[in-house]
């Protein structure tokens, strides 16, 4: 499939010429606003530039699942929009995940980014905790002036509207960030919206942990495979539950997802003696490899 790109236009490069100021967290001190690439990646093509993206950390979630969260929606610089499609509803699913892009214009990027700035994203608002356990952080990251500012929100969807936890100004921090992540997260199903596309990864990380035999009460499954990348598991990214990680680009990486095709979310795979179960997460434009996932738990 052709990957979907916009014109870049004068609309666009007005993106990186906003003010810059300090990056934020709620509850954290502003002023630690980093430019992209300072973690000593190389900085990426024009295009390829992160604008927005909202993803969850945290929650009440298996520790072998925080490494390769995908974000929910990732917005570039070239107007690509790449969220999640829909899923199917059986069990195990496929073994990769349903990822689809669709391109906006440079100037709807522009608009959306300016949004984020009236949404509070680098307002340093406190946006409180509220009384919820075990739930989710939403966190909205806007690149703008070269810089990269976030806010982090605990329990944006969770909680109550009007919680009674927080003050009058947090709800209402919260109630605004939470209309501008909803728009965000919904531009796939906007009336005005291109129909969306697959997205073509170019890079994917594997997530190897060691395979455990599903409940007897589960349909029979497939048996192993011959795993057809470099051996498992890699580096280990989760110590604690031996969950290993491997980046694979080019002609190991198509090869790997062309096998993953084929396979379910339990499928063994076979490497060096063992077995194994494996998360195949694409990686987006902007992420380089098994590093980012591990920073971004």
């Amino acid at each position: 499939m052709t990957r979907l790109r916009g014109t870049w236009t004068a609309a666009a490069v007005t993106l990186f010429l906003l003010g810059a100021c300090a990056r934020t967290t709620a509850g954290a001190a502003a002023g630690d606003a980093a430019a992209p690439g300072a973690s000593g990646n190389p900085p990426a093509p024009a295009g390829d530039a992160l604008v927005l993206r909202v993803e969850h950390y945290g929650g009440f979630v298996g520790t072998n699942l925080r490494v390769g969260r995908i974000p929910d929606v990732s917005v570039y610089a070239d107007g690509r929009v790449i969220t999640q499609g829909p899923q199917i509803a059986i069990y195990p699913g496929p073994a990769l995940p349903n990822l689809v892009v669709l391109q906006v214009t440079p100037e709807r990027v522009t608009e959306l980014a300016r949004q984020a700035t009236d949404a509070g994203v680098r307002s340093g608002a406190e946006l409180g905790r509220p009384g919820v356990a075990d739930a989710t952080t939403t966190r909205v990251t806007a690149v703008t002036g070269g810089a990269k500012y976030t806010v982090d929100a605990y329990a944006l969807s969770e909680a109550q509207s009007q919680d009674p936890a927080l003050t009058p100004a947090q709800n209402a921090a919260r109630t605004k960030l939470a209309g501008f992540v909803r728009e965000l997260t919904d531009l796939s199903t906007a009336a005005s919206a291109a129909k969306p596309e697959p997205y073509v990864a170019q890079k994917v990380a594997v997530l190897a942990t060691p395979w455990v035999k599903p409940g007897n009460d589960l349909p029979k499954q497939p048996g192993p495979q011959a795993w057809p990348g470099p051996a498992l598991p890699g580096d280990y990214v989760s110590p604690e539950v031996k969950q290993g990680c491997l980046t694979l680009t080019g002609a190991q990486a198509q090869t790997v997802l062309s096998a993953a095709a084929k396979a379910n979310a339990n499928t063994p795979w076979e490497s060096g003696g063992q077995q194994w179960r494996v998360s195949f997460r694409p990686l987006l434009p902007d992420e380089n490899g098994c590093n980012d996932l591990r920073t971004r738990q």
